[in-house]
């Protein structure tokens, strides 16, 4: 992401968390704008050019009641009904095109000795990332500013791999994801160390379209096990690929979006962006 990229993306957080805050006096265009200091004009401008929608509209994807209305919908199984009335082909999007390769016990025997890892970064319309591959697909994806972090994050799930700053073609095809036109998206594989649980949730995850929102519990009953909301939820949190597997789009049962490994400001960031690409 370019320098004014990450700007135009900072500025943005912090006008949503600046009509969050004051929401109860409906803050007018000129109002936020002023607070992050930009012209009315140049807001709205890049405000749309990232999110597609206005401030306001963009504020109804995140708010608690547009929650509540979408787990209603999930509860009274239109969850499934939108795959098959063709509700869009974005809806889609992770379940078409994301697929789990687990990794087998001897490619992570010895923290992952006999890998070898390209790792590269990137930005992303939510903030930077660094995003790193195997031969086989995608190993590991997070949103992160500080490089030298990034990478001894990485580092310490594979600690004995073989690791080479270098872009390749999985890569990019997984970064294509962020772009608005998925008419020609490959499939994007992933290729992932976790249990067979971890996997089995991992999995689960993709099942849940684009715009749409599922809680723990749901979860749980979809993958056979309505008693493990809590293992669920902690499978989720260890997500090892930000975005690609949506785990933002796990809720708690009350509407509230909760918590997110990767903060929970981008975590609204991401699911009204993803709203505004359904619903407008």
């Amino acid at each position: 992401m370019s320098t004014q990229s990450q700007i135009d993306y900072n500025r943005i957080a912090k006008a949503i968390e600046y009509i969050q805050s004051n929401f109860r006096l409906q803050p007018s265009l000129e109002e936020v704008a002023e607070n992050i200091h930009l012209s009315p004009a140049h807001f709205q401008k890049i405000f749309t050019d990232w999110a597609g929608t206005s401030p306001k509209k963009f504020l109804q994807f995140i708010s608690l009641e547009h929650a509540k209305n979408l787990l209603k919908e999930e509860k009274a199984s239109l969850f499934d009904a939108a795959y098959e009335t063709g509700f869009s082909s974005t809806s889609r999007l992770h379940d078409l095109f994301v697929k789990i390769e687990g990794m087998s016990p001897a490619e992570y025997k010895n923290g992952g000795k006999s890998l070898s890892i390209h790792y590269s970064f990137s930005g992303s319309p939510f903030g930077n990332l660094l995003v790193a591959s195997t031969e086989k697909g995608i190993c590991y994806m997070a949103f992160e500013d500080d490089k030298e972090k990034a990478f001894g994050e990485l580092k310490q799930k594979f600690p004995n791999a073989s690791f080479v700053e270098q872009e390749d073609t999985l890569q990019k095809n997984a970064l294509s994801i962020f772009d608005k036109d998925w008419t020609k998206l490959n499939t994007i594989k992933l290729h992932l160390k976790g249990t067979d649980f971890q996997l089995k949730v991992w999995e689960s995850l993709l099942t849940i379209p684009m715009g749409k929102l599922s809680t723990y519990g749901g979860l749980a009953e979809k993958i056979g096990n309505p008693k493990a909301s809590r293992a669920v939820g902690t499978a989720i949190g260890s997500n090892p690929v930000a975005f690609l597997i949506p785990c933002h789009r796990v809720i708690q049962s009350t509407g509230h979006l909760g918590g997110y490994r990767w903060g929970s400001e981008r975590k609204q960031l991401i699911v009204g962006w993803e709203g505004s690409h359904i619903y407008s």
